[in-house]
């Protein structure tokens, strides 16, 4: 905390501003991370739940009601909602087989969960990315600032140049701390959004054969 407090005091306008920049990102990946978490867990419970429970409904209105309990992020219900969804009349919807109604409607809402599962991955990502060189460039950059104060002063001794390069070091160490937490949590979730993404894809596969098997029964 001393060497950080040193590099703060010693550090220009340019120094800061990329310990800010730092600090912004550090904020933001762990509120994202959190954040994450606690939807995906939910989701990945809610799926394991709720499919089952449908599906064991004696009817359709009763499985919407497990459906629309069991829910709690939105993912499935939609599709539920899209499978049974009536196109208006006279439009282009109306026109096309009936598998392909349900099939656009299917893709249009498992898009829609999919893109809720996934928000904040490019953010983990690109602050995964990013953040080590920009704490290397506030390395370098506190280098040069405290070589030139010290060329300032018209003495140059390796004492005075080693406190000032090891102060600088810090902000690399701070953009790896930034980093790492950020790639991890980004592979975990993609990991589990993939596994949900399979669970929400086959759920859709079985409600489109489901309709299509209805429509058929009544024809």
């Amino acid at each position: 905390m001393d060497g950080f407090g040193a590099f703060w005091n010693t550090s220009d306008g340019v120094g800061r501003a990329v310990t800010l920049l730092l600090l912004a990102m550090s904020v933001s990946a762990w509120v994202t991370i959190l954040w994450k978490f606690w939807v995906l867990q939910r989701a990945r419970r809610d799926v394991a739940r709720a499919v089952p429970a449908f599906w064991a409904a004696p009817g359709l209105d009763e499985g919407r009601q497990r459906l629309a309990q069991l829910d709690r992020e939105q993912v499935l219900l939609p599709l539920l909602d899209a499978a049974t969804a009536s196109p208006l009349p006279g439009t282009l919807d109306t026109g096309a087989h009936l598998d392909s109604q349900l099939t656009r409607r299917l893709r249009d809402a498992l898009h829609r969960g999919l893109a809720h599962l996934q928000f904040g991955q490019v953010l983990l990502a690109s602050i995964g990315s990013t953040s080590p060189f920009i704490g290397l460039f506030g390395t370098v950059w506190g280098i040069y600032h405290a070589l030139a104060s010290i060329a300032a002063a018209g003495t140059i001794t390796i004492d005075k140049v080693a406190g000032p390069v090891g102060e600088a070091l810090i902000m690399t160490a701070a953009g790896l701390a930034v980093a790492i937490p950020a790639v991890l949590a980004y592979n975990l979730f993609g990991k589990w959004v993939g596994a949900a993404e399979a669970e929400l894809e086959g759920f859709a596969h079985d409600l489109r054969e489901m309709r299509i098997d209805q429509q058929a029964g009544r024809a």
